[in-house]
């Protein structure tokens, strides 16, 4: 009963873990949202006012959560950081942490979870041997679960990003054979959509302003977004603007490559179809037409006379 009653506690943390995790905050530069409050404004805000004019995750729980990071910061590696900061940027990083409270936060869940089954047994003063190998599991699982769910941010993000490229490259080729420059073509990408493909986009002429060059941009947003297609894409723009070939060409021939591509990956993927549903087939649906076709017979079996060998 009690080990029940730890796997029904295990399902509801999880479930807790994926609903905080659908409901996290978009990505959004704060900088950018304080200046457009700023200018939206009448009147002149002092900082304490832009400061209190937060909601309660930016002013109180972000600014922990990210001490809490920078404590963890004096006793882990660099390489480790540095790999948790690289995941945290492909995935958006959606709640806006720092590496350092990310790895914290793996370890304080493994301890949290590995605790409660303890003391669980602890209480019953069950099998110790049943709850030192449970213990064990739900430490491991308490540790792997932020990584599980930042894998799938990185995998959701790379899909939303490599599904809008073929149409976000039609329209930077129309835009630059029309006469405009790649920037500008860029920034009207990012005005027409808002995923997360024409964010990164944004975020390229931003940096470009503030002082980068495109070439270290461009590269820069292939290394965030982790999609090979992209990272073709990136390189074949810096090569067009080191040669001197013309951006338009090398955009048309990108975009039809994309395309192509999109499709290859579309058929792909309808060949796995067959193979992905056998298991939903002979785990759900053969068993309840057999409970539909047998049921009655196996009723009539019961209460008939050869059904008392069987009582």
């Amino acid at each position: 009963m009690w080990t029940i009653g730890i796997l029904a506690f295990a399902v509801i943390m999880a479930i807790v873990l994926v609903i905080a995790a659908l409901r996290a905050p978009e990505p959004t530069d704060p900088v950018t949202q304080r200046l457009v409050e700023y200018s939206g404004r009448d009147d002149v805000m002092t900082l304490e006012e832009i400061e209190l004019s937060q909601g309660f995750y930016d002013r109180i729980v972000l600014p922990m959560l990210n001490h809490i990071g920078r404590i963890v910061l004096r006793f882990t590696p660099q390489a480790t950081l540095e790999s948790a900061r690289k995941r945290l940027e492909m995935a958006g990083n959606p709640m806006r942490l720092e590496p350092g409270f990310f790895l914290a936060m793996r370890i304080m869940l493994a301890i949290m979870l590995g605790g409660v089954v303890f003391f669980v047994f602890a209480v019953s003063r069950r099998n110790w041997g049943q709850g030192l190998l449970l213990t064990g599991l739900f430490l491991a699982l308490g540790f792997v679960l932020p990584d599980m769910w930042l894998t799938g941010r990185i995998k959701s993000r790379q899909q939303e990003t490599f599904r809008s490229m073929p149409d976000a490259l039609d329209l930077l080729t129309i835009s630059v054979e029309a006469g405009l420059g790649f920037d500008a073509a860029m920034a009207h990408v990012s005005e027409k959509w808002e995923d997360v493909l024409s964010l990164e986009f944004g975020r390229v002429l931003r940096e470009i302003r503030l002082g980068k060059t495109r070439r270290q941009a461009l590269r820069a947003m292939a290394d965030r977004l982790g999609v090979p297609e992209m990272t073709s894409f990136v390189a074949a723009v810096i090569q067009s603007e080191q040669l001197g070939v013309s951006m338009g060409t090398v955009l048309r021939v990108q975009s039809d490559q994309m395309r192509v591509r999109r499709r290859q990956m579309a058929e792909e993927e309808a060949q796995r179809a067959p193979v992905k549903i056998v298991f939903p087939i002979g785990l759900l649906i053969f068993p309840s037409l057999l409970i539909i076709l047998l049921g009655p017979a196996a009723l009539q079996m019961l209460t008939s006379p050869m059904g008392a060998m069987f009582r």
